[in-house]
């Protein structure tokens, strides 16, 4: 997984190096976005924390788990974006931790889908046995588990870092990415093998449910199809979540087609690859689901009503008065 495009490598690429201009440009756009999504999610993650409801159902526990995972990650690979650009160079043990945070919510987002692909398929084949395998406690162990898997996988280019690197490199600085700072030959091999068995295992788990679901489909109800149409939005986003795994061949690709485009092209790259996957999660899960937007947009049109509602504004016209008796 090639994480370059994690924070701007647009930014310089050999002798060239973008204008002043187009580096605006591309900071407004990213944070714009940025903006954008987390805005949206964070609207989501406030409505799931103000109904009881969501509170005892794995789906919206993972959903949500999802959405705050996307928010961190999005956050921080924008401040990388920035930092690119701004300061170019930064102490490597502070880019280390930026790094580290990053790299494990990005590998945390595929886990994350195939657990709520696994729970869609139990909900669906096994409807008498969700209540007992999809618990609270459960999900929030799976969450647990996403986690150490997660981490389980940047630890050991931590290890090898620590003894191939020595003590003065920590004190150094360089341009903060993941090819520069994890530059051991043992961290590519072992980069390229983790990543084969992750891609292999999300895989599968999304085959094997969305087939399991599509045979069980031949009374053709109405919750089946809408079950499979979700796990069917499952694999897309998972595509574009896996095409972090196989950036160096997208990119190369439209190098190849697009010769002298070689600052556009990583640019495009940066945000096909970690902004929009962030921006399906929101629509694939919360908007489409009838519940969660039920309540999302009697949060919005309640906001939107208290504000203009004719007791505020007489309410703010009282105040003065009862100031002066």
């Amino acid at each position: 997984m090639n994480f370059s495009s994690v924070n701007g490598t647009s930014t310089v690429t050999g002798n060239q190096r973008d204008t002043f201009i187009t580096a605006v440009t591309k900071n407004v756009i990213v944070t714009a976005l940025c903006i954008s999504i987390n805005y949206i999610n964070g609207t989501l993650v406030r409505t799931f924390r103000e109904h009881q409801i969501f509170y005892s159902n794995p789906r919206y526990i993972l959903f949500v788990h999802l959405v705050i995972n996307d928010m961190m990650q999005l956050l921080l690979t924008t401040l990388l974006h920035i930092i690119s650009y701004a300061l170019y160079k930064i102490n490597v043990s502070f880019c280390l931790i930026l790094l580290i945070i990053t790299i494990t919510t990005t590998l945390n987002t595929p886990f994350n889908v195939a657990g709520m692909a696994v729970e869609c398929y139990i909900a669906i084949c096994m409807p008498l046995r969700h209540g007992q395998i999809c618990t609270v406690k459960k999900t929030y162990i799976l969450i647990g588990l996403i986690w150490a898997a997660s981490v389980l996988s940047i630890l050991p280019d931590l290890f090898i870092l620590l003894a191939t690197e020595p003590l003065q490199f920590f004190h150094s600085r360089l341009f903060c990415a993941r090819d520069y700072v994890f530059r051991s030959t043992y961290s590519l091999r072992k980069r390229d093998a983790s990543h084969y068995v992750c891609f292999s295992l999300v895989w599968f788990t999304l085959f094997y449910t969305y087939f399991r679901i599509l045979f069980a489909a031949k009374g053709a109800a109405v919750n089946i199809t809408k079950a499979r149409n979700t796990i069917l939005l499952h694999g897309f986003q998972i595509m574009l979540c896996m095409l972090t795994y196989v950036k160096p061949m997208f990119e190369q690709g439209l190098l190849y087609v697009l010769p002298n485009q070689n600052l556009a092209v990583r640019f495009t790259c940066y945000v096909i690859v970690q902004i929009l996957p962030r921006f399906v999660s929101p629509i694939v899960y919360g908007l489409r689901d009838n519940t969660f937007r039920r309540h999302v947009g009697r949060y919005l049109l309640c906001k939107w009503s208290i504000s203009n509602h004719p007791e505020s504004v007489t309410m703010s016209h009282m105040r003065p008065t009862m100031k002066l008796h």
